[in-house]
């Protein structure tokens, strides 16, 4: 494997909710780090792309959703052996379409019962997930 670079690539990362608090995950396909393992959707930030649009970009290309509105939830930066990325996460209660297949992964819907095994740095969102699902 390559050794990660030292600086982080951004990354915009989506987190569809359905109203009753499952989230959208995916799992990444052959061929890529970490193959098997299940993450939120996204990918990398072009250059001179903001965060969202990079995000809706992602989104359109990878499940065929379009992301209408989303909010920014938080950042984190995490050091795999392949990459240093900074992720950008996003809530999104609001898209059109239902997502499908185009690049061949397998996705699910997830509640509080999570698929494994989840990529490390997606492992400490579940439970701040959790947490935002019942609050208030």
């Amino acid at each position: 494997m390559q050794q990660a670079t030292n600086r982080p690539i951004d990354v915009a990362v989506g987190i569809l909710m359905r109203p009753n608090g499952d989230v959208l995950l995916g799992q990444r396909p052959d061929g890529k780090p970490y193959a098997g393992y299940w993450e939120f959707p996204g990918g990398k930030v072009e250059a001179g792309e903001d965060i969202f649009h990079a995000l809706q970009r992602e989104f359109v290309e990878e499940l065929g959703v379009d992301i209408v509105s989303a909010d920014a939830w938080c950042c984190v930066e995490h050091v795999y052996e392949h990459a240093h990325v900074r992720l950008h996460f996003y809530i999104s209660r609001d898209w059109r379409g239902e997502p499908q297949s185009l690049e061949g992964q397998a996705f699910a819907w997830q509640g509080t019962v999570s698929l494994t095994p989840l990529l490390p740095a997606t492992i400490p969102l579940l439970a701040w997930l959790d947490q935002l699902r019942y609050a208030g």
